[in-house]
């Protein structure tokens, strides 16, 4: 059985393009649909942060209409609360030692706009990961967590690579909307990433390699059953 480290963001709010707070953290779908299927297999899961700080629940995504309705909303907080010793008490990115995982797997909401596309910790930890051919895994705003990884020359260790993620037609049409204080789409594919996208609010991951990505919530469950398939060699 592989050991996985999920990557969460610890903020828990994104400063917009009008300079207002807008509360944020992680999406719940995200982190709880992916861990639990990873978990389910047998593989040993564990939570870092940035600081060791515990993550914060973005609660919009525990509401009814974002949940897909409120059974699933129910399901996702009997999960976090299941998981909250571990949420309580995560890894700090910067004690973790990547020869003790497998795989990176990187749940989104905006906190990874926040915090996770600038951790100096997350780039040494995915450079490293991605040269060693270890599984990596972001999702939905989880790819802004690769932008970590570029060097002080500015080169970035996934240009020309093929990846998808929440795209701009989402951020606008259901995501933060205008105010968004950058798109993660944009900015990957200016570092030179090619990115891959499908209809909005369909789950799709792209494989290249290592690298795993999926473009939203709906695709939380596929990229972990691709997470499994990459473990399984």
């Amino acid at each position: 059985m592989a050991n996985i480290l999920m990557v969460v963001s610890a903020a828990d709010s994104l400063t917009m393009r009008d300079g207002s707070e807008h509360p944020t953290g992680y999406w719940a779908e995200e982190l709880v649909v992916s861990h639990q299927t990873l978990r389910n297999a047998g593989h040993t899961v564990h939570i870092a942060t940035p600081g060791g700080a515990k993550p914060t629940v973005d609660q919009v995504s525990l509401a009814a209409e974002s949940a897909g309705g409120e059974d699933r909303a129910d399901s996702f907080r009997t999960y976090i609360s299941e998981i909250d010793a571990e949420l309580s008490a995560p890894l700090a990115l910067a004690d973790v030692e990547l020869s003790g995982y497998d795989a990176i797997v990187m749940p989104g909401g905006h906190g990874p706009m926040a915090d996770l596309y600038r951790d100096a910790d997350l780039g040494r930890l995915l450079t490293a990961a991605n040269a060693d051919g270890k599984v990596i895994a972001p999702f939905c705003h989880g790819p802004a967590g690769l932008l970590s990884a570029t060097d002080d020359a500015g080169t970035f260790a996934f240009a020309g690579r093929r990846l998808t993620v929440f795209t701009n037609e989402e951020e606008l049409g259901g995501g933060t909307g205008p105010n968004t204080p950058w798109f993660v789409e944009d900015v990957l594919k200016e570092k030179g990433a090619v990115v891959e996208n499908a209809a909005a609010w369909s789950s799709h991951v792209v494989r290249d390699g290592n690298l795993i990505s999926g473009q939203n919530p709906q695709s939380s469950e596929d990229v972990a059953k691709e997470v499994l398939n990459a473990l399984a060699g």
